[in-house]
């Protein structure tokens, strides 16, 4: 899957998510060869083209590395290898951590097979966002994918996965891929949706797995799946966070220890406005603001209560299911959180938004207003 790194921010899944735009950078990225692990065995790496050699045995939970397959053709013959059983795809750019390593384990839980696509997609990339700084950790994301029973690795180079070069058709994202990130990254879920688009069709999977912290990814991958028919089933993640609470995400390996103290404003932010959220909308935006307001460390670039099937502010009545969504700067690198939370009566912070999310509980004098923001 795909899910977002940054120095600039790069949202993984695909790109994440982080994560998974603009303009594509010439050339072909060569991932390192799979090295040999620290136990001694090496990854099952393909045979000629066509097939995917297996070296130490059965993949998943029998035991033995994962089909490494870095071509179209080995992808074939891997999943073709798999034999019955649905299949679920988790898709990255690579840098894997415990995040993707629970997204694989939901995976894993709840198909009968699993494959990790590790794809770093040059088209969600803008022309200032750094793509040679992107982290590229293959020895340790192998051994992540042999420790959580991956059957299957695809890791595949650009010119693999867009063989004619930057494609002439793409994924648009609409209007909901204009605002909050899609503002601040014009053209990055276009390039998000694009290659997820690409791995569906080429994984052939049943299910993709992605998490909730690229919430607004998350929306665009499922808006996409409905409204073109992708036949897979878009399934949500809780995120996951360190102790103190910060967000698991690639990018946090740019943090320096004050940074990180710094970073923390974050998620302390949307817990406070969680925390405010019986008391409606403008409670829980004075509560996480009064949070942010506090480190001038931080440089934000957007705090919103969101329907999260619109992305537009909620007025002071709704009452129901909403995105609390913030980003900002921290040193040179950028970070995003969010968190679902029910609005009204027994509210709070929620894990992942409901199957029916958005369009809450609108009074019916009030429904002509519901797109205004309040003051």
């Amino acid at each position: 899957m795909t899910k977002t790194c940054d120095n600039p921010d790069t949202t993984d899944p695909t790109g994440g998510a982080d994560a998974a735009g603009a303009t594509a950078p010439t050339g072909a990225i060569h991932p390192a060869a799979a090295p040999a692990h620290a136990d001694g065995d090496a990854p099952r790496t393909p045979g000629p083209a066509g097939s995917a050699s297996r070296a130490a045995g059965p993949a998943g939970p029998a035991g033995g590395e994962p089909v490494v397959a870095r071509t179209r053709e080995q992808l074939r013959a891997a999943r073709a290898a798999l034999g019955d059983g649905d299949i679920g795809v988790v898709m990255t750019m690579g840098a894997l951590h415990e995040g993707h390593a629970t997204l694989i384990r939901q995976a894993r839980d709840t198909a009968g097979h699993v494959i990790v696509t590790i794809f770093l997609n040059p088209l969600q990339f803008g022309p200032r966002e750094d793509l040679a700084r992107y982290p590229r950790t293959t020895e340790s994301d192998l051994e992540i994918c042999r420790r959580e029973g991956v059957d299957v690795v695809f890791m595949p180079t650009p010119s693999v996965v867009y063989p004619e070069g930057d494609p002439g058709v793409r994924v648009s994202a609409g209007p909901l891929g204009n605002v909050l990130e899609g503002q601040a990254r014009p053209g990055h879920f276009d390039g998000v949706l694009t290659v997820v688009g690409k791995m569906l069709h080429l994984t052939r999977a049943d299910h993709a797995y992605f998490g909730q912290k690229d919430a607004q990814q998350l929306l665009l991958i499922r808006r996409m799946a409905r409204d073109l028919d992708f036949p897979a089933e878009v399934v949500a993640v809780p995120t996951v966070r360190e102790p103190d609470g910060l967000a698991l995400s690639s990018r946090n390996m740019y943090l320096g220890a004050s940074d990180r103290e710094t970073a923390l404003c974050l998620s302390r932010a949307l817990r406070a406005g969680a925390e405010a959220a019986v008391e409606g909308p403008s409670a829980v935006r004075r509560a996480a603001r009064a949070v942010l307001v506090r480190e001038p460390l931080a440089l934000i670039d957007y705090l919103v209560l969101v329907d999260p099937a619109t992305l537009e502010d909620v007025p002071e009545w709704y009452r129901g299911e909403a995105l609390l969504a913030v980003a900002g700067r921290v040193g040179t690198t950028r970070l995003i959180d969010n968190l679902p939370v029910n609005i009204g009566p027994g509210g709070g912070a929620l894990e992942v938004f409901s199957e029916d999310a958005g369009r809450g509980s609108y009074p019916d004098e009030a429904a002509t207003q519901m797109t205004q923001t309040p003051p």
